[in-house]
């Protein structure tokens, strides 16, 4: 098996008098992946050929809308995850709805969040929607790498029990209560597989399709991107532990309707999203 590596989820703790301010790995992969995707859009309209002719923003329009992008991810991801996953602890709770530092965000959420700051943006700026999508999906995997990363190392949203050889003992919680099996318990790496999947693998694919003119073409990497992710969610969810308000004794996989797990449910929307845009774009 895989041994579990020994990081702390804080880089480092700053310490004033009596006050402790943690840099967490999660907080840190949530501003590297922001930063570099903003960099990297702006490398890409810096590259008017790439789109064709003309970029559709200037580079230093560009730094508004980080702005923009980063509210969006943290309200939509925080909103999203009390939406989608605990919404009647936080109605009975919900002075606790913007500790964000607790910890409890969610992919759909912050996407959506992203989806409306964008649309406001372009709207407010004149600028193409689909043109600013694009460039969107194209850098979306960056943060989608690092975040995976940073919940291993969490050791937070982990697989369902396994004797793979590549199997892992994660601490805490997560090497309890596995049926049938005395000891601590071994479970997949999930948050690698998604690493793997919608960062490396979906971020190679964006990166050959602007290679290949790709952008030429507007919505066709927003498509690939959507329906990307969405297949990958998919299919590692059968791998990933349910989130532990949907198991009960009765299902124990956690399934939420017609056998699907809440992140297969919440991605057949953005799968079939993205296939649509896919197909407008070579059509158009």
């Amino acid at each position: 098996m895989i041994p579990f590596p020994d990081i702390s989820p804080d880089l480092v703790t700053i310490r004033i008098g009596d006050w402790a301010f943690p840099i967490r790995w999660y907080a840190l992969a949530y501003l590297a992946g922001l930063l570099i995707g903003w960099r990297a859009i702006i490398a890409m309209m810096r590259r008017p050929a790439i789109w064709g002719g003309q970029a559709p923003m200037r580079p230093e329009q560009v730094d508004d809308l980080l702005t923009w992008i980063i509210l969006g991810v943290v309200i939509g991801g925080r909103l999203g995850f009390v939406l989608f996953y605990e919404p009647a602890y936080y109605l009975a709770n919900p002075g606790q709805i913007l500790q964000v530092w607790q910890g409890g965000m969610s992919f759909h959420g912050g996407f959506l969040g992203v989806v409306i700051a964008a649309a406001l943006y372009a709207r407010a700026q004149g600028i193409a929607p689909l043109r600013l999508a694009d460039s969107l999906a194209v850098v979306a995997p960056v943060g989608l790498f690092f975040g995976r990363i940073a919940n291993f190392i969490n050791a937070e949203l982990w697989g369902r029990p396994t004797d793979a050889p590549w199997r892992v003992i994660f601490p805490g919680e997560a090497a309890q209560h596995c049926p049938g099996i005395t000891g601590p318990c071994a479970r997949h790496p999930s948050q690698l597989y998604e690493a793997g999947l919608e960062g490396l693998a979906l971020g190679l694919i964006l990166l050959l399709l602007v290679r290949a003119g790709g952008l030429r073409r507007p919505g066709l990497a927003l498509g690939v991107f959507l329906a990307g992710y969405a297949a990958a969610r998919i299919f590692v969810e059968f791998f990933r532990q349910a989130d532990a308000q949907f198991i009960t004794p009765d299902n124990p996989l956690g399934h939420v309707f017609a056998g699907l797990s809440m992140g297969q449910l919440l991605s057949l929307p953005m799968l079939l999203i993205g296939l649509f845009f896919i197909w407008r774009a070579r059509a158009a």
